[in-house]
């Protein structure tokens, strides 16, 4: 179960102008067991992640090596876009939300 945005207002009003440790004691009173597991769920992946881009070589990159402007001139052309060949292509949806993968 993952803390709700509201949940985490509260908790960061909570705990607004206190010592870490002062924090920490706070947390540990208002945040379910739940709750401290998801979080420390979604800090690994935070860290893995960090750890993931902290191991990307980029030893063979030359600075301005092979640069060219990128910049083109707008064309219009005819495309054949309807609300429902758009909305076709999610797999969910409600009222007028689609419902995306989650990125994070």
């Amino acid at each position: 179960m993952a803390v709700s945005e509201s949940r985490m207002d509260d908790i960061r009003k909570a705990v607004e102008g206190l010592s870490k440790e002062e924090q920490q004691a706070k947390l540990d009173e208002i945040l379910t067991d739940e709750e401290k597991e998801s979080l420390l769920g979604d800090f690994d992946s935070i860290l893995a992640y960090i750890d993931m881009i902290k191991n990307i070589e980029v030893g063979d990159i030359r600075e301005g090596s092979d640069l060219h402007n990128a910049w083109r001139e707008d064309e219009m052309a005819d495309r054949d876009f309807s609300k429902e060949l758009l909305t076709g292509q999610f797999p969910e949806s409600h009222a007028r939300f689609l419902k995306v993968k989650k990125i994070l």
